[in-house]
């Protein structure tokens, strides 16, 4: 007898259930529409700001590291730089 309830508990609680995230979204019943073409498209500027934001920031890193922007090294080139290098990520971490 304490083998069969052993042999019951060891059961994942998952294996009798019809519903729920193991079934196919078709076998529940329930539909999700897809996502309308225009809302899934980003603006046309959205790349190109993203990319522009990846270059400019580099541009100031390589320049304040090559001492060739005016005020020779300056810890505010390097903030602007790598601030316009994490809006470009997050710009084009967004981008579809």
């Amino acid at each position: 007898m304490a083998k069969a309830q052993k042999a019951a508990k060891s059961t994942p609680r998952h294996r009798g259930k019809t519903t729920g995230r193991y079934m196919p979204a078709e076998q529940t019943g329930r539909y999700t529409k897809p996502i309308p073409k225009d809302v899934r498209t980003s603006p046309r500027w959205f790349g190109t700001v993203g990319v522009l934001g990846l270059v400019l920031g580099g541009v100031l890193l390589m320049g304040n590291y090559l001492q060739f922007l005016p005020g020779s090294v300056s810890p505010w080139y390097l903030v602007a730089g790598l601030g316009a290098v994490l809006a470009g990520f997050i710009l084009l971490t967004k981008y579809h």
